[in-house]
C-alpha cells in the first residue's frame, strides 16, 4: 500500500514539474509583457508587475507591422491547411484501399522526403522560387508548406482509413452511393479524429516556421509572424516588453485551436496507439 502511495506521489510530482516546465516560460512572457518599462530590466526580477500595464501590447498592435504579419500567417496557414488536407486525404485513401505496383516503394519515398532537414534544401527552394517568379509571394510559401506536409499527412491518415471497415463503404455502394460519395459522406466522418490531428500538426508547423518564410520572402507585406517576432531583436538591443507582447499574440491562435480540437487530437492519438 505504501509503495502504491509513493508511486502515485512520485507520478504527481513529475507531472507537476513537467507542467511547470511547460507553462513557466509562457507565464514569464505574460509577466514581462505587462510590466512598465522601468521594471523590464530590474534585478532581481519580479513575477508580478506593479502596476500592470498594457502599453507594450498597445505599441505592438498600433505602432508596428505585427498586424500585417498576423494577417499573412492566417492566409498562408489557412491555404496550406486546405491544400494539404485536400491532397493528403485523397492520396491516403487511395493508398489504403488499393493495391498497385510500386505501392510500398511510393510509401518509402514519401517517408524519405519528410525526413530531409529543411535547412538542407533552402538554397534550391530559393533558386526555384526566384526562377519561377514566386519569390516574395504567398503562392510560393503555400506551395512549399503544402508539399512539405502532404507526405506526413498521407502516412498519418493511411492508418485511419485502413481502420474504417470496408463493409460500410460496400453497403453504401449497394444503396446507390458512388465510391467518391461514400468517401465524402462516410469514410471522412469516421476518420475525423485522424484528420483533425493532422490539421493541428499542419497548423503548428506552418504557424511556427521561420526558415522557409525568411528565405522565400523579403518584404513585410509577405512575411509571416515568426519573422515579425525577430524584428524586435536588433544590434541596438532587445525590446523585451514588445517582444513578449508579440509572442503572446502569436501564441494565442495555436493555443485556441488546440483547446478547440484537443478532444479529437486525443482520440486520434489513442486510435493510432491501438492500431500500432
Amino acid at each position: 500500500m505504501r509503495r502504491r502511495s509513493a508511486a502515485k506521489f512520485a507520478s504527481v510530482a513529475v507531472l507537476l514539474a513537467a507542467s511547470l516546465l511547460a507553462v513557466g516560460p509562457a507565464l514569464w512572457c505574460l509577466s514581462t509583457a505587462l510590466k512598465p518599462a522601468g521594471q523590464l530590466l530590474a534585478y532581481p526580477p519580479n513575477w508580478l508587475p506593479h502596476p500592470p500595464t498594457l502599453e507594450s501590447i498597445r505599441q505592438v498592435l498600433e505602432q508596428s507591422a505585427l498586424p500585417i504579419y498576423f494577417r499573412n500567417s492566417l492566409i498562408v496557414t489557412g491555404l496550406s491547411l486546405l491544400i494539404s488536407l485536400a491532397i493528403g486525404t485523397h492520396a491516403a485513401y487511395a493508398i489504403a484501399r488499393h493495391r498497385f505496383p510500386g505501392r510500398s516503394a511510393l510509401l518509402v519515398a514519401l517517408l524519405a522526403t519528410s525526413m530531409i532537414p529543411g535547412i538542407a534544401i533552402l538554397v534550391p527552394l530559393y533558386h526555384l522560387s526566384v526562377m519561377s517568379g514566386l519569390y516574395n509571394s504567398f503562392t510560393g510559401q503555400v506551395i512549399v508548406y503544402s508539399a512539405w506536409n502532404v507526405p506526413i499527412l498521407i502516412w498519418l491518415l493511411k492508418g485511419f482509413f485502413e481502420s474504417v471497415p470496408r463493409d460500410i463503404e460496400e453497403a453504401a455502394w449497394i444503396d446507390g452511393c458512388s465510391r467518391l460519395r461514400a468517401f465524402y459522406t462516410i469514410t471522412l466522418r469516421m476518420a475525423r479524429p485522424g484528420i483533425l490531428s493532422g490539421a493541428i500538426m499542419v497548423i503548428v508547423f506552418v504557424w511556427n516556421d521561420f526558415l522557409i518564410t525568411f528565405t522565400l520572402t523579403i518584404s513585410d507585406s509577405r512575411r509571416l509572424l515568426s519573422v515579425g517576432l525577430y524584428t524586435y531583436i536588433s544590434n541596438y538591443g532587445i525590446q523585451w516588453g514588445q517582444l513578449m507582447a508579440a509572442t503572446l499574440i502569436a501564441l494565442a491562435p495555436v493555443v485556441v485551436a488546440f483547446f478547440l480540437l484537443q478532444r479529437h487530437l486525443v482520440e486520434g492519438l489513442m486510435a493510432g496507439a491501438v492500431k500500432g
